[in-house]
C-alpha cells in the first residue's frame, strides 16, 4: 500500500484541483473585481488578510468595497465554488486534537499531546486522496507527518464477490445486523478481516462472534461460580494441567500484545479465540471435577486459582474485539471499566508449565468422547477400560494429569498406554 502513495506522489505533474460546485462545504475566501464592462477579472482575485478568516465570499465584501458593490460594474463577486472534501478532512488529525478553538485564537493542550497520532485507518482507495491531501497539509503547516502509521482496509465484498456500493445497489445496513446478532458479533466479523484484503460479507462469520460472545458470559459464569479465591492466585496453581493452560496464555498475551502494537488485530483475536476455545472445550471439561473439590483442597484451590487468573487476562484480550459482553462480565468482579483497565502482561500469569501437557490431554479426552460417540453412548457413560496409544512424549504428558482425564472421561477402571503416532483410544470397554 506504501508503494501506491509513492507512485501517486511521484506521479503528480500538474496543479491539484481543490474546488466543487457544490451548496453545502466551506467557501472558497475569494473575491474577484468586475470591471467597468461587468464582467470578472479572474487574472486578479482580491484575498483577505489572514486575520480576517474565516470569511465567506457570498455573506462578506473584500475590504475596500461595500456590499452594494457586489455584481455591479466596478465591484466585486465572490467566488461561487467551495472547497472540495479533501480540503477540509485534511485537517482532520488537527481538528480532532483541538488545534484552533472555535473563535481560532488558542489551542487545545490535548493537541500536544495526540498530535501526531499514531494511525490513521481508512480504505485502500481514498489513499491518493484523503491520505495524501492529510499529508500535505501536515507538512505545510507544521512540517512533519500527521500520523506514524495508516491501517488500510479493503472493502467489504456482496456474496459473488463483487464490491459492495451505493450505486450497485448491494449494499447491506447494519441496524438488522445489529439487531439480530448483537454488536459484539457484527464488531467480531469485522475485526476477522486482514488489513489490505477484502473481506466477504458472511453471516456465518457473524453467527460465530455470537456463539463467542455467548460462550465468554457461560464460561464466565462458570469460573466465577466458586467465589473469590483466598490468597494470592498465582501462589496457589500448582496442578500440571493448570500450569499448563497458564503457560498457552502467556503465549497469546505475547503474541496478541504484538498483533495490536503492529495493528494486525485479526491476528490477535485469531490467538485468543484459538486459546479460549481450548480453554472451554478442553480445560473447563478436564478440570471441573477438581474444582468442585473431588482432589482435595489444594487441588481444588490450584483449579479456582487458574480459573480467575484466566478469566481476567482473557476478558481484557477479548475486550477490543467484543466490547459489550467483556464489560458486563468484568462488571461482575471489578469496579471500572474493563476498557479502562491495564493491558495484561505475562507477569501476571504464572510460568514454569508446558502447553503440549494441555493438547495431549485434551487429545485423549477428545479420542474418548469419539469411542462413545461411534457406540453410541452418551458421553457420561463409563469406561471400566482402555488403552490409549500415542508418541511417547503425549502419553507422558497424559500420565502428568491422568486423575484430569480418568475424571472428565469417567475412565473407572484400568487405563494402559501404548506406542502410537498419533493419540487415540484402543479397546475400549463401555458401560452404557
Amino acid at each position: 500500500m506504501r508503494s501506491r502513495y509513492a507512485n501517486w506522489v511521484g506521479g503528480l505533474n500538474g496543479d491539484w484541483l481543490v474546488s466543487r460546485q457544490r451548496f453545502f462545504g466551506v467557501p472558497i475566501p475569494v473575491w474577484y473585481p468586475v470591471d467597468a464592462d461587468g464582467e470578472p477579472d479572474y487574472a486578479n482575485p482580491l484575498v483577505p488578510a489572514e486575520a480576517d478568516l474565516p470569511v465567506d465570499p457570498a455573506a462578506n465584501p473584500p475590504a475596500g468595497f461595500t456590499e452594494s458593490q457586489r455584481g455591479e460594474p466596478g465591484g466585486f463577486v465572490g467566488d461561487a465554488d467551495i472547497f472540495d472534501t479533501w480540503a477540509t478532512s485534511s485537517l482532520s488529525p488537527q481538528i480532532a486534537g483541538g488545534w484552533r478553538d472555535a473563535a481560532g485564537t488558542g489551542t487545545d493542550p490535548l493537541f500536544e499531546k495526540v498530535f501526531p497520532m499514531d494511525v490513521r485507518p481508512q480504505g485502500h482507495d481514498i489513499i491518493r486522496t484523503w491520505l495524501f491531501s492529510t499529508v500535505v497539509r501536515s507538512h505545510f503547516e507544521f512540517g512533519t507527518v500527521p500520523w506514524t502509521h495508516a491501517a488500510i482496509s479493503g472493502w467489504i465484498l456482496d456474496p459473488d464477490r463483487k464490491k459492495m456500493s451505493k450505486s450497485r445497489g448491494n449494499v447491506v445496513t447494519p441496524e438488522d445486523l445489529l439487531k439480530e446478532h448483537s454488536a459484539d458479533a457484527v464488531r467480531y466479523w469485522a475485526a476477522s478481516g486482514r488489513l489490505g484484503t477484502d473481506a466477504a460479507y458472511d453471516t456465518g462469520q457473524i453467527k460465530v462472534g455470537r456463539r463467542l460472545a455467548i460462550k465468554v458470559l457461560n464460561a464466565s459464569k462458570f469460573a466465577l461460580s466458586f467465589g473469590d479465591v483466598d490468597g494470592e492466585p498465582a501462589s496457589l496453581v500448582t496442578q500440571p494441567l493448570d500450569l499448563s493452560l497458564l503457560a498457552g496464555l502467556r503465549d497469546v498475551v505475547v503474541k496478541a500484545t504484538a498483533g495490536f502494537e503492529g495493528w494486525d488485530f485479526s491476528r490477535a483475536l485469531e490467538v485468543t479465540e484459538q486459546w479460549f476455545w481450548a480453554f472451554c472445550d478442553d480445560y473447563l471439561e478436564l478440570v471441573k471435577d477438581r474444582a468442585y473439590g473431588a482432589q482435595g483442597d489444594a487441588a481444588a484451590a490450584s483449579a479456582r486459582a487458574t480459573l480467575r487468573i484466566s478469566l481476567d487476562v482473557v476478558l481484557r484480550l477479548l475486550a477490543p474485539i467484543l466490547p459489550y459482553v467483556t464489560e458486563e462480565v468484568w462488571s461482575w468482579t471489578h469496579e471500572g471499566s474493563v476498557h479502562r483497565a491495564a493491558w495484561p502482561t505475562v507477569d501476571e500469569v504464572p510460568a514454569g508449565g508446558d502447553a503440549a501437557l494441555l493438547t495431549a490431554v485434551g487429545s485423549a479426552l477428545a479420542a474418548v468422547r469419539k469411542a462413545k460417540s461411534e457406540a453410541k453412548v452418551g458421553m457420561r457413560a463409563e469406561v471400566p477400560s482402555m488403552t490409549l496409544v500415542g508418541p511417547d512424549a503425549a502419553l507422558a504428558h497424559v500420565r502428568a494429569a491422568e486423575t484430569d482425564l480418568r475424571a472428565a472421561g469417567k475412565l473407572t477402571g484400568s487405563l494402559d498406554f501404548a506406542a502410537g503416532d498419533e493419540v487415540a483410544a484402543r479397546d475400549v470397554e463401555l458401560v452404557s
